[in-house]
């Protein structure tokens, strides 16, 4: 029953976005590749680290390259916290449109997330809140100080697993992620973005799995009246490395 709750507020979230959508769209392809990295010291506390390269194909030119590290704690077999930070080097937004220079953000972030197995489905809901700092820029260059804000996010994730096998496993991947942005500058665009998400996840072993996805990010641009509606393709390789042993 609870399964169909997640199908029925995965539904609704996305119809709700798609009632704000304008007729200023601009359609994008793009490719994301990702190594994620867990580092686990024991059975509660782990520092991951996440390496993510995006790319525009058509035509082909750099999106943003994402260094995220971030520590984590289990509080109990349900819920987790993470505190972390975040640099990004943004390319361009626009691949016909190449700066001669990358425009730099800064993040923290902070999320709360509850996981529930129920048989061979696990349910993820995670609840996190990241302030953003991106440097002002011109066309022509780089400004002094940077501008802020506040960016809420909250993504539910399905996760079933059809296939497994000693250490290893198969499982498709269903998740809806919906953002919010806060700050004075921010009275057009509150709305930022809509994330739907497929996948297929391999679990070769214990400690390394390979996955493939994607996504459709529908973001609201910084005028608040266009949007951004991109196709991703979406590749991910997961680590874990553990630093003991189960007693």
């Amino acid at each position: 029953m609870k399964f169909y709750y997640f199908l029925l507020l995965l539904f609704l979230t996305n119809i709700s976005v798609i009632a704000q959508s304008e007729k200023n769209i601009d359609k994008q392809s793009i490719l994301w590749t990702r190594y994620y990295n867990q580092l686990l010291f024991d059975e509660k506390w782990s520092l991951h680290s996440e390496f993510d390269n995006r790319l525009f194909l058509k035509p082909l030119q750099e999106n943003v390259f994402v260094i995220r590290v971030q520590g984590r704690y289990k509080i109990n077999g349900h819920l987790e916290t993470g505190v972390g930070f975040a640099y990004f080097s943004v390319d361009t937004q626009i691949p016909e449109v190449n700066l001669d220079f990358n425009i730099p953000e800064y993040r923290g972030q902070q999320d709360i997330t509850w996981k529930e197995i129920l048989g061979k489905f696990t349910i993820n809901q995670r609840f996190q809140l990241e302030e953003r700092f991106i440097q002002k820029a011109t066309k022509e260059k780089l400004l002094s100080g940077s501008t802020f804000s506040w960016r809420f996010r909250y993504r539910i994730q399905a996760d079933y697993t059809f296939w497994k096998k000693e250490n290893q496993l198969l499982k498709f991947v269903l998740s809806n992620e919906i953002m919010f942005n806060f700050s004075k500058n921010r009275i057009k665009n509150t709305f930022d973005q809509n994330r739907i998400y497929t996948a297929i996840h391999y679990g070769m072993n214990k400690n390394l799995a390979l996955e493939l996805g994607y996504l459709n990010s529908f973001q609201r641009r910084a005028s608040g009246v266009d949007f951004f509606d991109r196709d991703i393709i979406r590749l991910s390789i997961f680590h874990k490395i553990k630093r003991f042993k189960k007693v």
